[in-house]
Formats: C-alpha cells, sequence, structure tokens
C-alpha cells in the first residue's frame, strides 16, 4: 500500500508553538503526529510512503531521518505551498497505478483505519474515492457531507456559517486507481481537495462513518483536547 502524508502546514493557529516546531511534529501526550502516523500506516502494511514539507522542513527531514521506518519514507519538500491538489498532482504518478491513502497528518484519529480500508475495498463500484467521516462539535469550521442511504456524498458545504448538520469529513481519504482517470489533475485551477475537488465527484465518493475521535490539531484548544483523550 501506497501512502501520502500531507505534512507542509505552517499550523499558523497554533502560534507561539509553531514558531519552533512545525505542526507535523507537535507531540499529543508525547508521541509527534507524524510519528503516529508512519507507525499506523505500517501496521496496516504500508511499504511507500511520501511525506511532503514547507516549514520548518530540517526538523521533519531529522526526524525520519532517525525514525525506524525511515526506509520507507521519501520526503519532497515544496519551496512555495502546492496546496493539497497540488501536492496530489505531483504525487499522481506515485498513487495512480494502485491508488492509495491521502491523510491530513496534522490530524489525531483514534478510528481503526483498517476498517477504513476495508470499507473501500467494498465501496460501491462507481465510486473513486472514499471519504471518513466523524461528527464534530465544530461543525463551522469543517467540511460538511450529505449522503444518500448508501453512504455516498451528495451534498458538500466546507466550512460554512451554518451547516446543514455536523457529519464532517475527517480529511482522509482512500483513492481508487481511477480516480485518476475521472480528475483532471493537470488542471492547475484545482488548488485544494475539499474546495475543489470534492465538488466534482458528487455520487462517486463512498463515506466509511466512525464513532472514535478525529480532531484537526488546528488550535491550542484543540490540541488540548486531545491531549486529554
Amino acid at each position: 500500500m501506497r501512502a501520502l502524508l500531507l505534512a507542509a502546514g505552517i499550523g499558523t493557529r497554533l502560534r507561539p508553538l509553531t514558531d519552533t516546531t512545525p505542526k507535523c511534529l507537535v507531540e499529543i501526550n508525547g508521541a509527534p503526529l507524524l510519528g503516529r502516523w508512519l507507525e499506523t500506516l505500517n501496521s496496516l502494511g504500508a511499504n511507500e510512503i511520501v511525506v511532503n514539507t514547507h516549514y520548518l522542513p530540517a526538523m521533519v527531514n531529522d526526524f525520519i531521518a532517525s525514525h525506524p521506518l525511515k526506509e520507507i519514507v521519501r520526503i519532497n519538500h515544496e519551496h512555495e505551498l502546492l496546496g493539497t491538489a497540488g501536492t496530489l498532482r505531483r504525487h499522481s504518478d506515485f498513487l495512480s497505478q494502485n491508488g492509495g491513502i491521502v491523510i491530513h497528518a496534522d490530524n489525531y484519529c483514534l478510528a481503526n483505519i483498517g476498517n477504513f480500508l476495508h470499507a473501500h475495498c467494498n465501496r460501491p463500484k462507481h465510486c473513486v474515492m472514499t471519504m471518513m467521516t466523524f461528527i464534530t462539535d465544530d461543525p463551522q469550521s469543517c467540511g460538511i457531507v450529505e449522503t444518500d442511504e448508501m453512504g455516498i456524498v451528495t451534498a458538500f458545504y466546507e466550512k460554512v456559517s451554518q451547516p446543514p448538520s455536523s457529519r464532517a469529513n475527517a480529511a482522509i481519504y482512500v483513492l481508487a486507481p481511477s480516480f485518476f482517470k475521472t480528475v483532471n489533475l493537470d488542471c492547475e485551477k484545482l488548488q485544494d481537495i475539499s474546495r475543489d475537488i470534492i465538488p466534482l465527484l458528487m455520487g462517486r465518493i463512498f463515506t466509511h462513518h466512525v464513532s472514535e475521535p478525529v480532531i484537526d490539531i488546528g488550535t491550542i484548544k484543540k490540541l488540548q483536547d486531545a491531549q486529554s483523550l
């Protein structure tokens, strides 16, 4: 299995913590987020993992260089942030042959990723992506999902002031090889997965809903919430 860990974020809302620490290396109860994801993916059989970097890249490089799983990790530095869709575009060759999992590495997720991968394997055949969803206590700050009775996305609302529900996109995706035939990633207007790609795929995204906590470590409050679990 191949994986792309999106780890280039600056973490502006986590300052002053992120003045000296990249967001992906923020620790939850003593363990950096990036390390948690590397270990989770390795336990599921991932043998090739790409990590993109941008902010304080030397710290991420040093972390991976000293990590026991360094042999299966490749770092790709972005001198200028490409946006999540731009990063996906850069690594489309890496993922397109057999598909793969794409994860925002600043998410703290206690859900069973193995079950998520199993759900993707059993998705409706016309769906080219599987998205993890969860119930959020802050729907205005999330992408909110509506689905049909089969769990296929029918509407998506990215960070709107009056979201219709609290079922949120966890920003963890499995992409089928057919995703890369369906979405024209060569189109440079596609900059963000949530804002630009998901709206193109209504009716072709399957969901796997989880009851376990999923927290975007975007603010000090969210970090404290994760630390308390």
